[in-house]
């Protein structure tokens, strides 16, 4: 199937975060953008456009993002919204999937093909294991939306090679660029649009002993972890003052 008009809406899992590209808007690629070349190559007047903001909890995904997307008139959408939410101390997750369940409903009324996700399983990691089950909540409401609005679901919860952090960036909160391409491939087979990606090879970390990933874990935690931590205390955002990537609808160069 051919797709003219693509837009992406989403948090930092769409911008492409952990796909760096100094040559590209935001400095990032990520599997949006992997999607997009591809459905580009035979279509010379394709579109794109990408919404995502990294940060955004769903209610500022719908709020910011929904309007300019319909107004676009995609032919395609995909939407990624609600882990951020879910990593937060408290969250409704019954009035999250209820508005998430309206947009949802409005993107679809557009006619265009619509690709939603269920947010990652974290049950290989120690440290977001413990919302293991409100993930877990939130997918089956994400998956009964899917089916009620006639979505395609790429349902990450499981896509189990995840569980191996070498599709990870070093963050151990987004994708690498191992990561991203495999989501790519995940959404096109999804589309059944065919493509020659491949899986990026996967790079093996030098083997550390206990002091060494003690030390590793610490500067994790220095740099990634209490910044993070920070920013959710005092209602800072890593998005603040971003613009979407690709606000509007471009060709692909």
């Amino acid at each position: 199937m051919s797709f003219q008009r693509y837009v992406a809406l989403g948090d930092s899992f769409t911008e492409g975060v952990g796909d760096p590209d100094p040559t590209r808007p935001n400095g990032l690629r990520g599997w949006a953008d992997r999607v997009a070349e591809v459905l580009s190559r035979e279509n010379p007047d394709f579109g794109y456009a990408n919404l995502a903001i990294r940060g955004r909890k769903l209610p500022a995904i719908l709020d910011e993002q929904l309007e300019p997307a319909i107004a676009l008139g995609p032919d395609l959408v995909t939407i990624y919204a609600g882990a951020n939410d879910i990593l937060r101390p408290k969250v409704d997750i019954d009035a999250l999937a209820e508005r998430y369940d309206d947009a949802l409903g409005r993107l679809a009324a557009t006619g265009a093909r619509l690709v939603v996700f269920t947010a990652f399983d974290p049950g290989g990691s120690a440290i977001y294991r413990p919302l293991r089950g409100r993930f877990a909540l939130y997918n089956e409401f994400v998956r009964d939306s899917a089916r009620r609005v006639g979505a395609d679901l790429v349902d990450f919860w499981r896509m189990r090679e995840y569980r191996d952090w070498r599709y990870w960036d070093a963050d151990r909160m987004h994708l690498g660029p191992a990561g991203h391409q495999r989501m790519a491939i995940e959404v096109l087979d999804t589309l059944d649009v065919p493509h020659a990606l491949e899986a990026l090879p996967l790079v093996d970390a030098p083997a550390l002993t206990r002091a060494e990933q003690r030390r590793e874990n610490l500067d994790w935690m220095r740099t990634m972890a209490i910044p993070w931590v920070h920013r959710r205390l005092t209602g800072r955002s890593s998005g603040d003052g971003l613009d979407p990537k690709r606000s509007t609808l471009l060709p692909i160069d």
